[in-house]
């Protein structure tokens, strides 16, 4: 780990480099894609009367039928599945180009039939593009819809990942609305801000993590396992020089630091 003779001095947002920066660094994720969905069709209704199904067509092509948008993102669709606990899986595809493109990530339990989704898209904020996350609880089968809880599981934790051998970030957890992340190591070394966030409840000390950043164009959705210390997800960014959006998938090894205990007066 960086001591803090290693670590970098302030840099101005002006001084940021391009968001494809810390592509180059983290490698492919290491966790294996998961083929149990497969030959399987999830109907999954949502809160407000909409409905998606996903037909899990091979291990790497679903079929994607979104009613919720009245079709236009519907189709085949490259596709990853991680089975982050037995019966609970992470999906995430990307749909579309440029900055028409959207990342649809999801949560689905097996034993509960609970579906959490996020999708990602770009808009344009005063000519410059920005990007937002919309979520959706659903469920697959009968019964009635419960959305999942949001978790204050973080709030105090600062934990160190490591998303290959050369990317390292830090985060800290001040509230169920805020963390601050630190790049320690890797190509965003020295650059740290405090950004939006929400967690939502999965099982025990696992759960959904989402953040928005409020320099990059960068949404990103995980799962953060804390028994395991381990991390699954992917980021959505648009990056101006290319014209185009980015998508990263990552996973993480982690170590928690420290947890912080306020005082009581």
């Amino acid at each position: 780990m960086a001591n803090a003779k290693q670590l970098a001095d302030h840099i101005p947002q002006e001084e940021w480099p391009d968001v494809s920066k810390m592509l180059e660094g983290f490698g492919d994720p290491s966790l294996p894609a998961s083929e149990a969905l497969v030959g399987k069709r999830l109907e999954v209704r949502f809160e407000g009367g909409a409905t998606n199904t996903f037909s899990f067509l091979s291990s790497s092509t679903l079929h994607f039928d979104d009613v919720a948008a009245g079709g236009t993102l519907s189709g085949d669709h490259e596709y990853r599945a991680v089975e982050v606990r037995p019966g609970i899986f992470y999906i995430d595809f990307r749909v579309g180009e440029g900055a028409h493109a959207h990342d649809v990530s999801f949560v689905y339990s097996l034993h509960t039939g609970q579906v959490t989704l996020a999708r990602s898209s770009m808009f344009d904020k005063a000519g410059t593009i920005r990007t937002q996350t919309d979520f959706s609880h659903g469920r697959v089968g009968a019964g009635d819809i419960e959305p999942r809880g949001r978790s204050n599981a973080l709030v105090g934790l600062r934990i160190y990942y490591r998303y290959s051998p050369t990317e390292h970030y830090e985060h800290v957890y001040l509230s169920p609305g805020t963390f601050v992340w630190h790049c320690v190591r890797g190509g965003e070394r020295g650059l740290a801000d405090a950004d939006q966030t929400m967690a939502f409840e999965l099982d025990d000390d696992l759960l959904i993590f989402y953040w928005k950043e409020t320099v990059m164009p960068v949404e990103s959705f995980l799962v953060i396992d804390l028994t395991n210390k381990r991390s699954i997800g992917r980021m959505f960014c648009w990056d101006a020089p290319s014209m185009n959006f980015v998508h990263l998938p990552f996973d993480s090894e982690f170590t928690i630091l420290n947890k912080t205990e306020y005082p009581s007066n």
